[in-house]
């Protein structure tokens, strides 16, 4: 099998260094192991790479990265010298060997003479997104893993509009990758080498005051109790410096650091799965928060471009909020400012993603501003947002996701959580004034809107046969959907795939105008609907429930029928 073969060559090629050869080595009588380290090599697409760390092709390593890198590097070359000059900027978070990979993109790129410019040190993934814009590079990257365990890293890359590159690009950029047939192929310049020839900057500090002005330059009301008591845990990864400075100069002196996670901690002790979308992240912040009597908790995640809060409620519980809620309190109290402060243009605009919910659309309707929906991923939000801007006749005001992603403003083109933990801290201290807390703000808005009620749920399959068994659910689902559930009928089926609307009441079909992707969507008579897609980035198949009614109640009652009737169709599927 060919497998076998190319793990034999790595464990006997001397170019590979003797600790991974060593590792392989440990393995030799592990067939499964084996061949879950080579059965592929770590695909690179949209989200870059992601995966565990290890010796082999379906790992993340020094030698992976490097050919990526080297993939990059010839697309650039491509372009010519000016776009060499532009250069690559370079982040990187917490994890193990973050910083090594960093290191060496940036010597692989000196090697094929593109400049470089890498931070001191780790730095938030939206920073990364702000110096490309900056700097005008023509690329970026970042190594992170985001909320991954402790066990994965990963590498993003980011074109010229400061966006997380689209698939047109990562399919060119994993086309010259694939033309890479020995690591001994890839070019590679010595550190000192590089910075002599002025191909390698190092960038800090001066970056990032520039980009504490720039977000404190999106607060939009100074009428607010700046004394609101708040818990904030970086969950050991890269916002702890940038969120309390911002935080701190904007006049928010009452927040309190979790201090077991305020410091970076490649092995998340306290929080093994650093995702703050799972409340159970939020231990050592409920215990300091009660302690405290703290009304908001903030966790961003490892490299901070997502974030997650809990609000306190009369009984003195912490509630947690959902990405839907969370955005849809953003939504709201952005735009409610800005109609008051007459910055709301009449061309304004919000993008979420396919799978968010619809709260925040009608709450952006009732202040006449336009939504457009966009795939999964900020790059597509962003990509959605540049699109629109092209013509100079729309404003994007706003975007996010379900999965705890968030952005306002023009000069970060990705989900950030230093401008979100600001924006909330302003909304809080706002309605706090007010005499609210964000629970009292969000049942107002389900008493205006609806009772909207969402479910997430993912199927975890890992390894050869999980990914199998993945596409084989996503195959059968795609022909064997229930077409009406609990007595009601399905409306409409989306199938984001083959860029179809199929209306299951008239027979016709329409085009959807998003990109294509394996995402299916059912839309139900009643308004609820739900989404089957497989992740990009985990072994994870993923179900998105949505529902409205007029009580709380009959909405819940809603999302236990809809995910009784699809897991027990999905789990069907050997």
């Amino acid at each position: 099998m060919e497998y076998k073969n190319t793990y034999k060559k790595w464990v006997t090629n001397t170019f590979f260094d003797e600790e991974i050869r060593n590792e392989l080595l440990s393995i030799e009588n592990d067939e499964k192991e084996i061949e879950d380290r080579f059965y592929r090599d770590l695909e690179f697409g949209t989200a870059g790479l992601r995966g565990k760390l290890g010796a082999g092709t379906n790992r993340m390593n020094l030698y992976i990265v490097s050919r990526a890198t080297q993939g990059l590097a010839d697309y650039i070359c491509e372009y010519g010298s000016e776009y060499m000059k532009r250069g690559v900027a370079i982040a990187y978070d917490c994890r193990y060997f973050s910083k090594e990979f960093a290191k060496k993109a940036a010597l692989v790129l000196a090697g094929n003479g593109i400049k470089v410019f890498l931070f001191e040190s780790l730095r938030p993934t939206p920073v990364l997104s702000f110096t490309v814009r900056h700097l005008k590079t023509i690329s970026g990257i970042v190594v992170t893993a985001s909320h991954n365990p402790k066990e994965y890293n990963g590498y993003k890359v980011y074109w010229e509009d400061a966006a997380q590159i689209g698939q047109e690009c990562a399919d060119s950029i994993t086309e010259k990758i694939l033309k890479i047939e020995n690591f001994e192929e890839i070019k590679m310049m010595a550190e000192d080498d590089a910075i002599k020839a002025g191909l390698l900057t190092t960038i800090g500090k001066e970056i990032d005051d520039l980009y504490i002005e720039k977000v404190k330059g999106l607060a939009l009301r100074e009428d607010i109790d700046k004394k609101i008591n708040v818990v904030y845990t970086p969950l050991n990864g890269t916002g702890n410096i940038l969120v309390r400075r911002v935080l701190k100069e904007r006049g928010f002196n009452n927040i309190s650091v979790v201090k077991e996670q305020e410091l970076p901690d490649p092995n998340f002790t306290t929080a093994p799965f650093p995702n703050p979308e799972d409340p159970r992240a939020f231990e050592y912040a409920e215990k300091l928060g009660e302690k405290l009597g703290a009304e908001l908790l903030i966790a961003t995640d490892p490299d901070c471009d997502r974030l997650a809060i809990m609000v306190r409620n009369q009984e003195g519980r912490y509630i947690a909020f959902n990405g839907n809620q969370t955005g849809a309190i953003l939504v709201n109290y952005i735009l409610e400012a800005r109609q008051e402060l007459g910055m709301l243009p009449t061309d304004s605009f919000i993008v979420k993603s396919i799978v968010t919910g619809n709260l925040g659309v009608v709450i952006a309707e009732k202040y006449s501003v336009k939504s457009y929906e966009s795939l999964t991923g900020f790059k597509n939000i962003c990509g959605k947002a540049n699109e629109l801007e092209k013509d100079k006749k729309h404003k994007f005001i706003f975007g996010y996701e379900e999965s705890i992603g968030y952005v306002t403003g023009d000069f970060v083109k990705d989900k950030d959580g230093v401008i979100s933990s600001m924006m909330l801290c302003e909304a809080a201290a706002y309605y706090k004034k007010q005499g609210k807390s964000l629970i009292d703000v969000l049942e107002g808005l389900y008493k205006e809107f609806g009772y909207y009620r969402e479910k997430q749920i993912s199927l975890v399959l890992e390894g050869i046969e999980g990914s199998k068994r993945i596409n084989r659910m996503m195959e059968v689902y795609r022909v064997e959907y229930p077409k009406e559930i609990n007595g009601i009928k399905v409306k409409q089926f989306v199938d984001h795939k083959f860029d179809t609307i199929f209306d299951l009441t008239t027979g016709e079909k329409n085009k959807t105008g998003i990109p294509t992707s394996n995402v299916l969507k059912f839309i139900l008579e009643d308004g609820s609907w739900y989404a089957v897609r497989p992740s990009g980035t985990e072994p994870k198949i993923k179900l998105y429930i949505y529902s409205k009614a007029v009580t709380a109640n009959e909405s819940e009652e809603k999302i236990k029928i809809i995910e009784k009737v699809i897991l027990d169709k999905l789990q069907s599927v050997e």
